[in-house]
């Protein structure tokens, strides 16, 4: 399954990855501030290329346990300013994740939560998905709100469930149904 790339927003344009942006794709993995809620390290440069190996290869869903990627591009500034995914966590079940992570210098603009409709749009009308759930560190207040202003409704929080980074974590989980999206 893939959508018809480009999908394009009133600000943005959600495309897949492409060789050239790895500097884009590695300023915003390599910012401390984003990997504090991520489940690793700020990434170095040779990370940051195995993973945009990974996204250039992830533009579709072909199986359950697939990871889809975009390369979110700012209309107005013309490069990456975001990096959205869809796992496709349950084919039975039909269910789907939805994540996304941002450059910090682009944050409050919306653009996560336009970005994001866009992918919620594809997992309900054309991927079909009965259920799109969304993770969050708990101390991720910012990801939380965008996954409010979608729609999702809080169906948890796990205290203290993943030891990540040398510490407990815990998470907020988020989800929407078919019938809600409608």
């Amino acid at each position: 399954m893939k959508p018809d790339w480009p999908l394009e927003t009133e600000h943005l344009v959600l495309r897949p990855y492409e060789k050239g942006d790895l500097n884009d794709l590695h300023r915003m993995h390599s910012d401390e501030e984003v990997a504090r809620y991520l489940y690793n390290d700020p990434r170095t440069l040779e990370e940051t290329r195995a993973l945009l190996g990974r996204k250039i290869a992830g533009a579709e869903l072909n199986a359950e346990g697939d990871w889809m990627s975009a390369a979110v591009v700012a209309r107005e500034r013309g490069h990456v300013v975001g990096d959205l995914a869809l796992h496709w966590v349950s084919e039975p079940h039909k269910t789907g994740e939805i994540g996304f992570i941002f450059d910090p210098a682009q944050q409050g603009r919306g653009y996560a939560t336009e970005a994001a409709h866009a992918f919620l749009r594809v997992a309900f009308d054309e991927f079909g998905f009965h259920r799109v759930i969304g993770r969050a560190e708990a101390r991720n207040a910012a990801s939380a709100r965008v996954l409010e202003k979608l729609g999702m409704r809080r169906e948890a929080h796990l205290v203290e469930n993943e030891w990540v980074e040398g510490e407990w974590q815990s998470e907020l989980v988020y989800a929407m149904l078919e019938s809600e999206w409608r």
